[in-house]
């Protein structure tokens, strides 16, 4: 197997540090906006993927944990990955691409629709480099008429 690093690979690293986040998360329609903090580690699994782990404030009390593992696939050429957390059942997969800056790394994933039981709707996380020390990741939804809604936005700071 050929293991080619490319430029998308050393951009996932731009991610590997200890960071700290704050994030407000939609709990429902017209609810307001909880607002959480916590922290993250990212380090590399060789040079062709990254392994980030959560753990943060949940609403309504009690502590969360998250992984997250990005990668790039040369074949696909797209970014692949994954997402699980203490707080649900289900493991998001990933496939998404950079912008054409190179900033801003979008993740498409599928899920199910809070708003109507048996549906299946289309998720973006999307995660901003914002500077060395700064990144950003917001989640959205899609609904059944084709109209996003912001589900969540954590902003991270790097502290290690």
């Amino acid at each position: 197997m050929d293991l080619t690093v490319t430029a998308e690979h050393r951009w996932l690293h731009r991610l590997v540090g200890e960071w700290t986040s704050e994030a407000e998360c939609v709990m429902g329609p017209g609810q307001p906006a909880a607002t959480m903090r916590g922290r993250e580690s990212v380090s590399a699994l060789g040079d062709v993927w990254v392994i980030g782990r959560g753990e943060g404030e949940m609403p309504g009390g009690g502590t969360g944990h998250t992984v997250i593992t990005l990668g790039y696939d040369p074949a696909k050429g797209r970014f692949v990955g994954n997402f699980v957390g203490s707080m649900m059942n289900m493991m998001w997969l990933y496939e998404g691409a950079l912008d054409a800056e190179g900033r801003v790394l979008t993740l498409d994933s599928h899920g199910p629709d809070f708003g109507k039981p048996g549906r299946t709707a289309l998720y973006q996380d999307i995660i901003e480099m914002q500077a060395p020390d700064a990144r950003s990741m917001t989640s959205r939804m899609q609904d059944a008429d084709g109209a996003w809604h912001h589900v969540m936005t954590a902003r991270y700071r790097r502290v290690g």
